[in-house]
């Protein structure tokens, strides 16, 4: 057994890859589906789209594999603080999932806020109180949907995250369970006791029967049902998809950071297994929970870890790494709008070479917050802005702009991560899609004023996942080995001189507080 089939369940699509002992892809599949957008600031998924393009992909990917070279486990990662609520007894949501970017609960954020429950919360969960997380998700459904306080009272209905979505679905409904990564996403799990919280589920009016098991992110927690893939395969971690990121890249020693240029982007720095408080708007969060292996001279055989693993007998206690993470909610999406919205390019490949067509922005900015702003700001009334133009502004302008708006979004969130943990940051490793673009890490190597640092392998997200499952399995032994695998493909030095970095954010920032406030 020498394979790991990680899931890769995303914000706009559901994704298989099959992985080797070498970390290296064998073979991939991808299915987007539907984004729904009922109202203004609404954005939602149907939960069954979500399994039936999962599973699709899964079938697809095990059709190609080498029947001589079995998988030796399932890796999940996951969409973070998309909420599910579901019935127990028929398996089917109540409602479509309410998808992180979904601002409808703004103004009940914004109540509890002024009832003086901010310090409260993010003393608890590492968090600030914002529509984002999953809490607020779940206490509209539970206040809109017809009879469901009541149901959920009485132990019919079951909440999750689309990881606990996801094994509820493969296990046919014997398993409901999270990790701490994405538990710690719900505003509703104390970072410091590592379990639900009674005075958060109050707050919330959230009853506790509702909630999954927290298991550890590394770890069998369950079999896949026989009848869906042929055979029962163990399910040896789940993991929210930027902490499955940086587990990706390598970023196992405290100071260490990476960030993620996917729907958004969402930078992480490893801070060790103690958790640090923000000052800066940013937040705290449990990166990873795994059994710490004691230090053996030979490894267990692959046999030897599954049973161990399946038994809860590991070889030393379980331990949490934590981190503070910057989210920013229009990184890809960006582009994505260019393409949907405006049409000035037919593909998120095209933007590179337009945008380049262009010496600069030509004094143009453009602010997406189109969903709010997040980290450092966390302004959910924010809206979208383009300012600076003239007649002589063209689309080459603007999808410059839109690269350089990612890049200093980043630069954002960089800066206010160092002022937190006192770390003068000495590189950034960066993965997902819009890091193949060459044109924008050249960008932000320039706004940071550090070298960006890209791996050969840039589907961290779901390579983190099978590491971690891996590791559970015998597949790998510790995260040295794991070290060993990561490899530089391209390293962007900073050319820009410091007076003009510190303009070009001065110029950013002015166009960013245009952009504040405008819903209300």
């Amino acid at each position: 057994m020498t394979h790991i089939l990680a899931l890769d369940q995303g914000t706009t699509s559901s994704r298989a890859i099959l992985f080797n002992a070498q970390g290296s892809t064998v073979h991939t599949a991808q299915l987007e589906f539907k984004q729904i957008f009922p109202q203004l600031g609404w954005v939602e998924h149907d939960p069954l789209e979500i399994w039936q393009t999962q599973l699709q992909v899964m079938k697809q990917v095990l059709a190609k594999a080498d029947p001589d070279k079995a998988v030796a486990a399932i890796a999940i990662t996951n969409q973070r603080e998309t909420t599910v609520l579901w019935d127990r007894q028929t398996g089917q949501p109540l409602a479509n999932a309410i998808v992180w970017q979904d601002r409808r609960t703004v103004e009940y954020c914004h109540a509890l806020r002024q009832q003086g429950h901010q310090a409260l919360i993010q003393e608890k969960t590492g968090l600030v109180l914002d529509s984002y997380f999953s809490g607020t998700k779940l206490a509209w459904l539970l206040e809109n949907i017809p009879g469901a306080r009541s149901r959920a009272e009485r132990g019919e209905l079951a909440f999750g995250t689309i990881d606990s979505w996801l094994v509820w679905n493969l296990t046919k409904g014997k398993t409901h369970v999270t990790d701490p990564s994405n538990a710690s996403r719900t505003l509703l799990f104390n970072l410091h006791t590592l379990a639900w919280d009674d005075e958060l589920l109050a707050l919330f009016n959230i009853p506790r029967s509702l909630l999954p098991k927290v298991v550890p992110s590394s770890g069998v927690v369950a079999h896949t049902e026989p009848t869906l893939l042929g055979r029962a395969i163990p399910i040896a971690s789940m993991i929210g998809d930027q902490q499955a990121a940086t587990f990706g890249q390598a970023c196992f020693e405290p100071g260490m950071a990476k960030n993620t240029y996917g729907t958004g982007c969402f930078m992480l720095l490893n801070t060790g297994h103690q958790p640090v408080a923000s000052q800066n708007q940013l937040l705290t969060t449990i990166g990873w929970q795994r059994p710490e292996s004691s230090a053996q001279p030979v490894a267990p055989t692959q046999p030897a870890r599954i049973a161990q693993a399946e038994s809860g007998n590991h070889t030393s206690a379980l331990v949490t790494t934590y981190c503070l993470e910057a989210s920013v909610f229009m990184g890809g999406a960006t582009v994505q709008w260019l393409r949907d919205g405006l049409n000035i390019i037919s593909s998120a490949y095209e933007i590179e070479a337009l945008a380049a067509s262009v010496p600069d922005v030509a004094d143009t900015y453009l602010v997406p917050a189109f969903t709010g702003l997040g980290a450092p700001i966390w302004d959910g009334n924010a809206r979208g802005t383009l300012i600076g133009m003239t007649r002589g502004t063209t689309k080459a302008h603007i999808a410059r702009a839109a690269l350089e708006a990612i890049a200093l979004q980043v630069a954002d969130v960089f800066d206010a991560m160092a002022k937190d943990s006192g770390i003068a940051l000495a590189e950034l490793r960066v993965d997902g899609g819009a890091a193949k673009n060459d044109l924008l890490m050249q960008m932000q190597a320039d706004f940071l004023g550090v070298p960006v640092v890209r791996p050969k392998i840039t589907e961290t997200t779901a390579l983190g996942a099978a590491y971690l499952a891996g590791l559970a399995v015998g597949l790998w032994f510790s995260t040295k080995d794991i070290a060993t695998q990561w490899s530089i493909d391209r390293r962007f030095e900073p050319h820009m001189a410091a007076a003009g970095r510190q303009a070009k954010l001065a110029r950013w920032h002015q166009a960013l507080e245009r952009s504040k406030g405008w819903a209300t």
